[in-house]
């Protein structure tokens, strides 16, 4: 394979992946990965991790924390995330710089008789794919968030400086547990022995098991919003670009006046939170992260880690936003938002896939928009009209569209000056319309 373009379609083509056929790709095992890494010379092992899991906020927490490492001059900082909207190098960067293509095309030829032999998934595989080439960077630190669950996630085979769980709601029921705790165990599998862990939010269904497992990995734990509270809360326009702007009080005094992040949704004072405790464990196991490096970090987290699709603004006239959320929890943040951004009408370009619940999802959703209902390019996608139909039951009402970039065509049309238009419903839904 001498393109990337073929390596691409040979990952795709050749290894089960989740995104696309959804649990059918999903190794409840370490046993692949452990496996691969072998072969590997145990990559994972060379540099330095924080490990991060939780239903909610981990991608955003990741590439906050990502942002701070860098502005407080780390070398070669490392982050891996899943999954990607446009470009699978979107998984693995450095610096918020993607792998280089020729990276990937090295990798997969030279390791592609020991990933056929182990019969790795495309998590597995891309996992193996990141340890080897934060190694062979020389990265000081690692950001590392999981794909799915903890316990049993490719990622949970390092040994990181920290543990981070930002939040428990409910998905993916089917392989992590249908209650609350059940959840909360399997991502409390990245606890581990006497390795501080942070907790984004205080849940009372979650939070003994944290405690419990903590307690029996003697592993110190904090929970972030026990320690920080985001207040005043506020979008401020500048140049065409949205920020979020908040002040941060610690153990109830003030911290922080007019925090600036480029990331605007205002569900990300939860993060930004948690990324504060997080910064306290690392600057008390040693690292030298100073109040500025922290300031600095989260205003340009967008711009020094290259991070999409969280409350992103797609087009000005009309407004077009997009946001991954796509669960019960992410969705009530999303409606909180859009009920805080001011427009006459609006119009939600909306796709879902098909092994969620729709029901808990669309009952949320305001009855006197107007829905485009489309359907992702992924075999996993819920058919748009059997989504409408569905949604009828909770009058919300709209067309059909077989693609999304059809829908999002029509939404725009439709549009008048004031309106809105908004993307989601699910990632995927986010990575077409980008």
């Amino acid at each position: 394979m001498n393109t990337y373009g073929e390596v691409i379609d040979y990952l795709y083509a050749r290894l089960p992946i989740f995104q696309r056929i959804g649990p059918a790709a999903y190794k409840a095992s370490l046993d692949n990965i452990i496996a691969l890494c072998n072969a590997l010379d145990n990559p994972q092992r060379k540099f330095k991790s924080v490990h991060i899991a939780g239903t909610n906020g981990k991608g955003s927490t990741s590439h906050y924390l990502a942002s701070v490492l860098q502005s407080a001059g780390y070398k070669n900082v490392g982050l891996h995330t899943s999954p990607h909207l446009k470009d699978f190098r979107e998984r693995i960067k450095i610096n918020g710089v993607p792998m280089p293509e020729q990276d990937v095309i090295d990798f997969v030829n030279e390791h592609k008789a020991i990933t056929e032999q182990i019969d790795c998934s495309f998590f597995e595989l891309s996992v193996a794919m990141t340890f080897w080439y934060f190694a062979k960077q020389h990265c000081e630190i690692a950001v590392i968030e999981t794909g799915l669950g903890g316990r049993l996630d490719s990622t949970n085979i390092i040994t990181p400086v920290a543990s981070v769980i930002t939040n428990i709601s409910f998905d993916h029921m089917a392989l992590l547990g249908n209650t609350l705790p059940l959840i909360a165990a399997e991502k409390a599998g990245i606890i581990k022995p006497n390795t501080p862990v942070v907790i984004g939010e205080t849940q009372t269904e979650t939070k003994t098991v944290f405690e419990n497992k903590a307690k029996e990995n003697h592993s110190p734990i904090f929970f972030a919003d026990s320690i920080y509270k985001a207040i005043n809360p506020k979008q401020t326009g500048e140049n065409g670009k949205l920020y979020l702007n908040i002040d941060i009080l610690k153990n109830g005094t003030p911290y922080l006046q007019n925090l600036r992040s480029e990331l605007n949704g205002y569900y990300q004072q939860k993060n930004i939170c948690t990324l504060l405790a997080i910064v306290d464990v690392l600057n008390e196991a040693g690292y030298k992260i100073k109040r500025d490096d922290t300031i600095d970090g989260i205003a340009k987290v967008v711009s020094q880690t290259g991070l999409l699709g969280r409350w992103q603004t797609l087009s000005q006239n009309p407004l077009t936003i997009a946001d991954t959320g796509h669960n019960t929890a992410g969705i009530k943040e999303v409606m909180t938002q859009l009920q805080a951004t001011p427009h006459r009408h609006l119009h939600f370009v909306f796709g879902m896939v098909n092994d969620k619940e729709p029901d808990s999802v669309l009952k949320l959703l305001p009855t006197d928009a107007t829905y485009y209902f489309c359907k992702a390019n992924i075999p996993r996608a819920l058919n748009e009209k059997e989504l409408a139909g569905i949604a009828a039951k909770y009058n919300l009402k709209g067309e059909c569209f077989s693609t999304v970039k059809e829908a999002l065509n029509a939404a725009r049309k439709n549009a008048a000056k004031d309106d809105l238009v908004f993307v989601g419903g699910s990632t995927f839904i986010v990575a077409d319309a980008l």
